[in-house]
């Protein structure tokens, strides 16, 4: 493994990820868009202060775990990861790049969500905001960790989607 392929296949990555303003809006507008929905839900009432912090996980878990799984099975049917294998390069750099790159686009949707939710939304939490943010990263990388786990098993993006119930299901469980 080389720390200098791992890094330019997560540039490729990232850079793949810029030009697709579907996946962005996937990745950053949709929990937002979640979140605020939930606020307007329960206004005028204290369930969404009670409620919205474990949001803040599980919008971008699932959310990663969606584009995660989608993405790298999109690449492995699409034969771009066969492309790639022709190169010099690892197994665990192609799979240590797409995780970095993910894993920075799973921190910067988490910091958004709660950014806005606390901001703008005027969520009120019982901790602080450090660890919210800490926490919900974490189940976004999770997601993230989970989609690219899926995307090893199925044979069609159909079914990295599928994986959700038995891997997602759990998660929000606990």
């Amino acid at each position: 493994m080389s720390a200098r392929i791992t890094l330019a296949t997560a540039l490729r990555v990232l850079t793949q990820l810029r030009r697709d303003p579907r996946t962005i809006m996937l990745i950053v507008a949709v929990p937002i868009l979640l979140v605020t929905l939930l606020k307007y839900v329960f206004r005028g009432s204290s369930v969404f202060d009670r409620i919205a912090g474990p949001m803040l996980g599980l919008f971008p878990f699932i959310s990663m775990f969606v584009v995660t799984s989608i993405t790298m099975q999109r690449e492995r049917v699409g034969g771009t990861l066969e492309r790639l294998m022709t190169m010099p390069l690892a197994k665990l750099d192609l799979l240590g790049g797409y995780a970095a790159a993910f894993a920075a686009v799973a921190a910067v949707q988490a910091v958004a969500i709660c950014a806005w939710s606390i901001l703008v939304l005027d969520l009120e939490l019982e901790r602080s905001v450090g660890i919210v943010v800490a926490l919900a990263t974490a189940n976004a990388i999770l997601g993230m960790a989970l989609g690219l786990f899926a995307s090893a098993f199925a044979r069609t993006e159909f079914q990295a989607v599928q994986f959700m119930p038995a891997l997602v299901l759990p998660q929000i469980l606990l």
